[in-house]
């Protein structure tokens, strides 16, 4: 079993490579945010430490944590934001390493797909054994993002500033992967990554 991280900017195209890993390579898909989300419900690990360190604010009457609060609360204070990190990424490492070793042990994929938005920053790259770069121009990212999610010029281009580089995921991934074109030619590149990547041309050598 392969297990494939996946990283890139916001508007990159990502959830396309997941789609496609999930229906035609029948992939486990290990997307971060949403494991963080089911990691943050009453009973799981992150539950309690999180109403340690952040005000009975952040909870609806049913007692879950209202998440849209609890960004507010972090957006404001990098200290805090640091603090919710410190948290809740650790507790997602873990469930993700222990899904590898349940499929591993199993035996029933051949591919684990990682996505997390600190891939690299969070020593990802310790547990796969490739980091597949999603690239797509900043042009291309900002009509994607006013067109499915209705943010404006302004808004595309604030949280594109505050993301990582082209020239870091460049960098840090193994191979880049070309979403700014058809889905037919994205699967083509798929394709030949899954199938032929020791013939291909590596981002750092």
């Amino acid at each position: 079993m392969k297990v494939i991280g996946i990283t890139g900017g916001i508007g990159a195209g990502k959830s396309t490579i997941l789609s496609i890993f999930q229906k035609q390579y029948n992939a486990v898909i290990l997307e971060a945010d949403k494991i963080a989300h089911l990691l943050m419900e009453p009973g799981q690990p992150a539950y309690n430490r999180i109403l340690k360190a952040f005000p009975a604010s952040i909870l609806d009457k049913e007692g879950n944590i209202i998440r849209e609060e609890l960004s507010q609360i972090v957006f404001r204070n990098p200290e805090l934001l640091n603090k919710l990190n410190q948290i809740v990424h650790p507790e997602v490492k873990h469930y993700i390493l222990n899904q590898i070793h349940q499929h591993q042990i199993a035996n029933d994929t051949e591919y684990c797909v990682i996505e997390a938005a600190l891939l690299i920053e969070d020593g990802y790259q310790d547990i796969c054994d490739e980091l597949w770069y999603i690239y797509a121009p900043d042009s291309v990212r900002i009509q994607r993002l006013m067109a499915s999610r209705s943010y404006s010029l302004e808004k595309c281009q604030s949280i594109m500033k505050n993301q990582s580089s082209d020239e870091f995921y460049r960098n840090h991934c193994t191979y880049i992967l070309k979403n700014d074109d058809s889905i037919d030619n994205t699967q083509k590149q798929m394709e030949l990554l899954l199938n032929n990547s020791s013939k291909c041309v590596k981002i750092n050598g």
